[in-house]
């Protein structure tokens, strides 16, 4: 065997190129952070009725003032139809502005 010359790749550089556009840096300077939402917003809340609950009782806990007793029977009109007639087990609405001392 004799001496085969090896190839001499002692000046092969490496690199990458590319025929692509470069593209613009995204800029995100203007972000800005926030959410909202199409969904109603939250008017009432709930309370369940107990065995000696009155409208009266059940503004006073929640508004602080037995004479708001009015506000809640408004709200539920579709399952009072006596404001002096309410049973336990009931779910009433409270209308916002209340403030409860739970």
């Amino acid at each position: 065997m004799g001496d085969a010359k090896k190839p001499d790749f002692s000046n092969v550089q490496s690199g990458a190129s590319s025929t692509a556009p470069s593209a613009p840096k995204a800029d995100f300077g203007n972000v800005q952070a926030g959410v909202t939402s199409t969904a109603p917003a939250a008017a009432t809340q709930t309370y369940t009725v107990v065995s000696g609950d009155t409208l009266s009782k059940i503004a006073k806990h929640f508004y602080g003032n037995a004479n708001r007793w009015h506000d809640i029977f408004d709200a539920n009109r579709d399952q009072i139809s006596n404001p002096d007639l309410i049973k336990p087990g009931q779910v009433l609405k409270i209308p916002t502005g209340a403030k409860s001392s739970k």
